[in-house]
């Protein structure tokens, strides 16, 4: 799922994670440069007959699709995102301002009743589904001013990924034929995204839930039916009630730094045999619950335990980054501290840093999953792999010395 952050800078930011397909066997430099050819108005004529087919109505067919065009602008966003790059302090920074918190703290109190009903339903704290409702949209202030339906034709259309987006387009359709939307409602992210958690149309058809009991599951506009619907799809991730999602902690100046990953787990008391502790120093609970150790900025920046709860973070967006930074929210909601900048120098990598790391490592046949300037799941286990090559600390986050190395 790839949701949408509410101001003009979310909303770039957002649109990094977007259908990481792992069928499309193109490489992201190559999808990215692709060029459009045919006829928008001979697609979108072919479109219609793919509508038809499945069971969309001639006069949702004509009322949506009747006058839309394609929107080159839209291709232009969706080719020039620059997005996730910055380190996860200052990527963080920018995104939970004090505003934000103050807000959601109030959300939390003023719809107090709500965030029970929904906790009883589904199991997710409301701090979770707030931190979400804050980066999102700024708690339903900002959902976006761009055409969905115009938006979506555009990138079905575009050459870049035009499977993924012909399945949204036709959810939205079905939206409308179901009656949870109108028309008129349908305006949100540049890249297709609705309501007050920016849902992609798919997921709204497949998680949405009429919560206030009047018929229609609008997430634009019932502040109910979104964060129950955004709680009913963490429940479909795997949350599990009543355990915890992410734990701030402090690492010791030695540990088996390539175990510190989001993809591998130990029971809490190995990272406790291994000196993990709690923030300010207090012992971690050595028992069997499974974690995994987040080092966003390598060994010496801030750490913290992520538990299986998180995992429903990193399915709801790919981007260690965003659901860190989502996840970290939810925590500071709870009643956590701001994060500690962690135990030591981090040297920064910039964007163009990263690039000419991620270049070195393809020379040397890594799959990096694009030379895109982020720090992905597949460029951290690169860089981790030939950190233990190179016999340096193997936490996944290159240096200056780990590049020139490299190089």
């Amino acid at each position: 799922m790839s949701l949408r952050f509410a101001s003009a800078v979310a909303a770039s930011l957002m649109a990094a994670a977007l259908f990481a397909s792992p069928v499309v066997t193109q490489t992201a430099e190559a999808k990215s440069n692709c060029k459009n050819t045919g006829s928008f108005d001979r697609w979108l004529s072919g479109f219609k007959q793919d509508a038809a087919a499945a069971g969309i109505s001639r006069q949702v067919i004509g009322a949506a699709l009747g006058n839309v065009s394609f929107n080159p602008k839209i291709i232009k966003k969706d080719r020039t995102q620059i997005i996730f790059s910055d380190d996860w302090l200052t990527f963080s920074g920018k995104l939970i301002s004090a505003g934000r918190l103050k807000t959601g703290a109030s959300k939390l109190k003023s719809n107090a009743r709500l965030f029970d009903s929904i906790k009883r339903q589904y199991g997710v704290p409301g701090e979770v589904i707030t931190a979400f409702w804050a980066l999102e949209t700024d708690f339903g202030g900002f959902l976006g001013n761009d055409s969905t339906i115009r938006s979506l034709a555009t990138l079905a259309y575009d050459c870049r990924r035009p499977e993924e987006f012909h399945e949204e387009l036709l959810a939205a359709l079905k939206l409308l034929q179901h009656g949870d939307l109108r028309l008129e409602e349908m305006k949100g992210a540049w890249a297709g995204e609705i309501g007050q958690l920016q849902f992609l149309p798919s997921y709204y058809e497949k998680h949405a839930v009429d919560f206030d009991g009047d018929g229609r599951r609008n997430m634009v506009k019932s502040t109910a039916d979104a964060l129950a619907s955004a709680a009913n799809y963490m429940k479909f991730l795997g949350w599990q009630k009543g355990q915890p999602w992410l734990q701030e902690v402090e690492v010791p100046n030695s540990l088996p730094w390539e175990q510190a990953d989001v993809t591998i787990k130990h029971p809490r008391s190995q990272w406790a045999k291994w000196g993990v502790r709690l923030r300010g120093g207090r012992k971690l609970r050595a028992d069997s619950l499974p974690a995994s150790l987040i080092l966003p900025m390598g060994r010496n920046g801030p750490a913290f335990l992520g538990y299986p709860n998180f995992d429903a973070y990193l399915t709801w967006n790919e981007s260690l980054t965003y659901s860190l930074t989502a996840a970290y929210l939810g925590t500071r909601y709870a009643g956590a501290p701001k994060a500690s900048p962690g135990r030591g120098t981090v040297e920064k990598m910039e964007y163009n840093d990263v690039r000419a790391v991620q270049s070195a490592l393809v020379r040397r046949g890594y799959d990096v999953g694009g030379v895109d300037g982020t720090l992905g799941a597949k460029s951290r286990a690169a860089v981790r792999d030939m950190q233990l090559k190179l016999n340096m600390p193997a936490d996944g986050y290159p240096s200056p010395e780990f590049l020139r190395r490299i190089r």
